[in-house]
């Protein structure tokens, strides 16, 4: 089997998650800079069999786009046009980087590592990767 990959795409910092190739385990594996993001997929894909491409999708309580849904949407599309035999999907990113912040609170971490915004990211891209895989099982 292929990964599947997961994408919390912010203005300055994206997080990145990956599962295990036998799509069981999602694990936080980096965070990039935006402006780098391209550079940083094109490497990863050439060297890792991606089967999906999640891209969590900002919206607000009423279900609006928030202010980076258009940018976020042209980044699917462009995406999906690059890699067409790739499959791109969006889950609802709503209150992941509040919930990887209580994961960190959680898990013990002291107040100096809960400011390390990347971190958050990574683990919001991990919450969305395991919230698409949650919803994809059949169990």
């Amino acid at each position: 089997m292929n990964r599947i990959l997961a994408i919390d795409y912010g203005k300055k910092r994206t997080g990145i998650a990956v599962t295990d190739p036998m799509q069981i385990i999602a694990s936080g594996l980096t965070t990039v800079n935006t402006y780098e993001l391209h550079t940083f997929l094109e490497n990863y894909l050439k060297t890792e069999k991606v089967e999906t491409i999640v891209i969590g999708e900002p919206k607000q309580m009423d279900y609006t786009d928030s202010e980076l849904g258009g940018v976020i949407t042209a980044f699917a599309k462009a995406l999906q046009e690059k890699y067409p035999a790739i499959t791109i999907e969006r889950v609802d990113e709503r209150f992941t980087s509040k919930m990887a912040f209580q994961t960190m609170i959680d898990s013990g971490l002291s107040k100096s590592k809960r400011r390390n915004k990347a971190l958050v990211d990574e683990i919001a891209a991990t919450i969305i990767l395991q919230t698409y895989m949650d919803r994809k099982s059949p169990f």
